[in-house]
């Protein structure tokens, strides 16, 4: 069953008395891109994170995002707490910054020591009632995160079968159009023959000698080159191979060759038809791949 590689999931708990809320997107990428936006209070469990999303999301760009859910209710129950020695040591450093600023021409030095730009520095303001967290809260945060990804990893599946739907549809379309050309191949060869006699004839009138015989041998050779039995056989069969794919597990790779196949047969039928009508069908077989190779962009 196809996966796709867009989804979104989320979930909410609470440890150490706080409440919280992890959220999971993910849109298509050749590889596993992820990045993890946690609260400074759960900063160090990002290792784990990254661990447990690659094992469910093996590719795509993901965020993954744990924020505290702040209820204004309990705002004035908040204690807050200014470490002092922290901020300090960031005043330090940034008075011995100043006077490069100033060297460089910023028009923002005087403000680079306002106590407004120490206190957003990290771990100058907490909340007091946070604490590190314990192998019992790192096991529920844990908990909430398989939550989210169960969570994006469904919506992944429901789009997957979706675009297997629309897929099979399409690679179905190609299947049903090569079978088309059929009719239309069966007039193309007498119809190049005749011409090509024709404008023999008119060469002869003309009083030049043409050899019969090699001239029956470069016309069998021309007319086997323009036979396209043999790509219709190995598009049909790419078709239903593309359809038997996709009930593999992450065929998407897989997909995109096979499809890169189906393109070379359908290319060459063009390039041998000399016939307008069989033209039209190529040209409508090439946009349904095009179709097929968009969404396969995002088929994991």
């Amino acid at each position: 069953m196809l996966k796709s590689m867009t989804g979104y999931g989320k979930s909410v708990g609470e440890v150490a008395g706080k409440a919280f809320q992890i959220e999971v997107r993910s849109i298509n990428s050749k590889t596993l891109d992820l990045t993890c936006r946690l609260s400074h209070e759960f900063r160090e469990l990002e290792p784990a994170f990254r661990t447990r999303i690659g094992a469910v999301l093996s590719r795509g760009k993901v965020e993954c995002c744990l924020n505290l859910l702040r209820e204004e209710a309990a705002s004035d129950s908040v204690n807050w707490h200014v470490n002092s020695l922290q901020a300090a040591s960031y005043l330090k450093e940034l008075r011995e910054l100043e006077p490069l600023w100033r060297e460089a021409g910023r028009s923002d030095a005087d403000e680079l020591c306002a106590p407004k730009v120490v206190l957003m520095l990290p771990g100058v303001v907490t909340d007091s009632r946070v604490t590190r967290l314990s192998e019992e809260d790192m096991a529920q945060v844990m908990r909430v995160l398989d939550e989210a990804l169960q969570a994006a990893d469904a919506s992944r599946s429901q789009e997957g079968a979706v675009l297997e739907k629309d897929l099979c549809a399409r690679a179905g379309l190609i299947d049903q159009l090569a079978y088309e050309v059929e009719p239309f191949e069966a007039g193309r060869v007498p119809a190049i023959r005749q011409r090509i006699e024709k404008q023999l004839a008119e060469w002869e009138t003309a009083q030049k000698s043409v050899d019969r015989n090699r001239l029956e041998q470069e016309m069998i050779y021309y007319l086997e080159k323009l036979d396209i039995t043999e790509e219709k056989v190995r598009l049909h069969k790419h078709c239903a191979y593309f359809i038997e794919t996709m009930k593999e597990e992450m065929p998407g790779r897989k997909l995109a060759f096979i499809a890169q196949e189906m393109g070379r047969e359908i290319n060459t039928m063009g390039s041998k038809a000399n016939e307008v009508d069989i033209q039209k069908l190529v040209v409508r077989m090439k946009d349904e791949l095009e179709k097929i190779k968009e969404q396969l962009f995002n088929i994991l």
